[in-house]
Order: structure tokens, then C-alpha cells, then sequence
């Protein structure tokens, strides 16, 4: 069923384009980033967190891939040979949610040694390079995308539908956080953190203020990822292909 998953996925060929357009974001995002904070003479930082902010952009890349390896399927009809072939769907969703979180963790991964390269270049010195560090934010990262390409399969699931899926996991993870960041405020930060995103942020970001330990902001990345795979397998056992 994964090898299957596995052809499917590659089949398509957003996916080739969505982690060709990360690869391009990532580099662009962290020269940006790396060029403003060494114009502006900003603290020193570790070099990783470029490619750490960068991925408030290069999720959705990741997003896409794993909402069109659902939808494409509802959208062509091959959805219920999928489940004809296995009846036991949350196997099929299983399988589904493995592919695109190994495909996210790797690209995650590659992304963020892009990111981190082309920083390094960019910071022109005002940055810091540490080996353990680095290698941590890069597991990090590819890590976070891999709950991002979960929840993101998770919430596919439910809508069916493309436009559906991808409304409801921008709010989730770019605005609702925008808003929230926006209008400033101790209780609305509070709710932020509690949000993929916000917590994703503090394990992948190195020196920032943190509300809790690194270990708790993946165990709340975690757990929105689960609901929404569970909530995917709730609407996927009850509705017809």
C-alpha cells in the first residue's frame, strides 16, 4: 500500500513543481533575510534561523503536495478504486499520511541546508555557525514539515476538495497567527503559541523567547496533527468515495 501511495504521489506532477518552488522560496526568503539583518546590523544569530523563518512561506509548498495527493484522487475518480483495492481505509489513509510526511521531512531537510548555505553567504559574518546546532534546526525543520504534510492530509480528507483544504490550512497556519501576532498583546501570544505554527516556530528558531520547553511545542504540533488525521479518518469511514 505505501509503494502504491509512493507511484501515486509522484504521478501527479504538482509534486515535482511544489518542491522545485520551495527550493527556489527558501533561497530567496533567506538571502532576504540574512541581507535585512546584516544591512540593519541586527544581533548576531545562528545561521539556522533563516531557514527556520523561511518556513512560514515554504510550508504551503509542502501543503499543497500532500492536500493534491488526496484531492486529485476525489477530483479523477480513483478514490473508490483506492478503497475497492483496500477496503480498511484508515490503512489507505495511513499509508497516504506516511508518503507525504517522509517526502516533507526530506524536503523539509533540504530546504534548510539551502536556506542555511545561502544565509551564511548572505550574513556576511553576522551570523554564527554551530555544527550541533545547525544539524539540530535542520532535523527541526524537516520535522515540522512532516506534521505540516500530516495535518495537511488529515484536513484534505475532510474537505475533498482543493480549495476547501487549502482555505482552511492558510487560516490555520498564516493567518489566524498574522492576526493574532498583529494585534499584539500577552493572551493573544498565548493563544498563538498553542497554535501549529507558533509552537513549530519555537523548536525550529534558536535564541528566542520561549513560553515552554522545546519538547512541548512538538508534543503541540503533534497533537494538531493527530486531530486532524483522526478527523480525517472520522469523515473518511462515514462518507462515500
Amino acid at each position: 500500500m505505501v509503494a502504491c501511495e509512493w507511484t501515486k504521489l509522484w504521478s501527479v506532477r504538482t509534486a515535482f513543481f511544489c518542491l522545485l518552488a520551495g527550493l527556489a522560496i527558501t533561497a530567496v526568503f533567506t538571502f532576504y533575510y540574512a541581507s535585512i539583518a546584516r544591512i540593519n546590523e541586527h544581533p548576531v544569530e545562528p545561521v539556522g534561523n533563516a531557514a527556520a523563518a523561511s518556513t512560514v512561506v515554504t510550508q504551503f509548498t509542502v501543503v499543497v503536495l500532500a492536500t493534491v495527493a488526496v484531492t486529485s484522487e476525489y477530483a479523477t475518480g480513483t478514490m473508490r478504486a483506492s478503497l475497492l483495492w483496500v477496503p480498511r481505509r484508515h490503512r489507505m489513509q495511513a499509508a497516504k499520511a506516511l508518503v507525504a510526511g517522509v517526502v516533507a521531512f526530506l524536503a523539509g531537510a533540504v530546504f534548510a541546508v539551502v536556506g542555511t548555505v545561502v544565509a551564511w553567504v548572505a550574513f556576511d559574518g553576522r551570523a554564527s555557525f554551530d555544527a550541533g546546532t545547525t544539524a539540530g534546526q535542520i532535523l527541526a525543520i524537516g520535522l515540522y514539515q512532516a506534521f505540516v504534510a500530516v495535518l495537511a492530509t488529515g484536513v484534505a480528507l475532510c474537505a475533498r476538495h482543493p480549495a476547501g483544504a487549502l482555505s482552511v490550512l492558510v487560516a490555520l497556519l498564516w493567518a489566524l497567527p498574522s492576526v493574532l501576532l498583529g494585534l499584539g498583546g500577552d493572551a493573544l501570544a498565548a493563544v498563538n503559541d498553542a497554535l501549529p505554527y507558533g509552537a513549530g516556530d519555537h523548536v525550529m528558531r534558536v535564541g528566542g523567547d520561549a513560553p515552554y520547553a522545546s519538547g512541548t511545542a512538538v508534543l503541540i504540533v503533534a497533537a494538531w496533527t493527530a486531530a486532524a488525521h483522526l478527523t480525517g479518518l472520522y469523515v473518511l469511514r462515514r462518507r462515500d468515495a
